[in-house]
């Protein structure tokens, strides 16, 4: 999955579209990242081989208290839905931000309510030790 903010598309967007298909026939799948921030068009998500959106952390913490945002979260999530479009919701960081995208099947989350940023060794150690039955002979404690 490769991510591209909506700026990158600005310029020869016929261009773009053929790069992308061309990348996309190969077997590269593409998100748009900080979606509703920057240029948003509709007629991106018509044209571009796109499998994802990603809406901006900005919509994110305000929806649980600001209608406006609460509705533009909703129009996003329905239109990925109809287009069948994954969506990543970005900068879940309480339990009333995730209850919005918890009643959307196949909506992600990420942000900080799920974990802190850290090097990909630690995460990996942590998983490992999470997945490893602890009387199991490969268990990271096991004697």
């Amino acid at each position: 999955m490769l991510e591209f903010t909506e700026s990158v598309v600005l310029h020869d967007v016929e261009r773009v579209i053929e790069r992308m298909a061309a990348l996309a026939r190969l077997g590269l799948r593409f998100s748009i990242d900080d979606f509703g921030t920057g240029y948003s068009s509709l007629s991106y998500l018509k044209n571009l081989p796109i499998h994802e959106l990603k809406i901006d952390r900005s919509f994110v913490q305000d929806a649980p208290h600001s209608p406006s945002d609460a509705a533009l979260v909703a129009a996003m999530l329905a239109v990925a839905s109809l287009m069948k479009l994954q969506v990543v919701a970005e900068g879940v960081e309480t339990e009333e931000q995730s209850l919005l995208f918890r009643h959307h099947p196949g909506a992600l989350m990420q942000g900080y309510l799920f974990g802190r940023p850290e090097p990909a060794e630690e995460l990996i150690r942590r998983w490992l030790a999470q997945t490893v039955a602890p009387d199991a002979p490969d268990a990271p404690d096991a004697a």
